[in-house]
């Protein structure tokens, strides 16, 4: 009875180890052998994730200025004409800090600074400065901005001026700059106003 239990012993010993070597990983010369599988789970090159676009803008009391470096068009969309927008966005928000802190400004439209390089090649530096001048009474501030425009077309005035009626306070109208254009065809009216919430008492 003895020497059986003792055969069986060693027998569970032999058997487990025999697992344990076969489902470990195997070790040669230091250095873990994976599978593919594992391979294939490492992230990816950060170079095919990064974007090829850069956008930056820096606004002070004396105005805002930046530039978008990067693809023309995306799936059809403008995608460089798009920086007007963050542009416009960016003059915006600006001009109603400075009011709130009794800092009365606009937009010198005559010293608007706007340039395109690469328009066609598929990738294009587009740059543009919007200078403000300070003007001492609060309702000849300007605290809302916006633009219309496009590449190679006579931008849609007419119809944005119909739109942007809507917030504008009673009796109160837009100032519109003249049509600004680069050689590469970019066309753009940019436009500011009193806002009707922060300047209410403008009338």
């Amino acid at each position: 009875m003895k020497l059986k239990l003792i055969i069986f012993k060693i027998a569970v010993i032999l058997i487990a180890g025999f697992l344990i070597s076969y489902m470990s990983p195997k070790i040669i010369a230091g250095s873990t052998t994976f599978s593919s599988d594992t391979l294939n789970d490492r992230p990816e090159n950060t170079k095919n994730t990064q974007s090829k676009d850069k956008t930056e803008i820096i606004c002070s009391k004396n105005g805002c200025k930046g530039f978008y470096n990067g693809p023309e068009f995306i799936n059809g969309s403008d995608i460089a004409h798009q920086f007007s927008n963050k542009m416009s966005n960016a003059v915006g928000d600006k001009l109603k800090e400075l009011y709130n802190k009794g800092k009365y400004s606009k937009v010198d439209f005559s010293n608007i600074s706007m340039t395109t390089k690469g328009m066609g090649s598929g990738i294009v530096n587009y740059k543009l400065s919007i200078p403000f001048v300070p003007v001492k009474e609060k309702c000849n501030a300007y605290t809302s901005f916006d633009h219309v425009g496009g590449w190679n077309h006579k931008p849609a005035l007419s119809k944005r001026k119909v739109e942007l009626s809507k917030v504008l306070i009673k009796g109160q109208s837009l100032d519109i700059s003249d049509l600004k254009t680069t050689p590469e065809g970019l066309q753009e009216y940019w436009i500011q106003w009193k806002n009707k919430v922060i300047q209410s008492s403008c009338k």
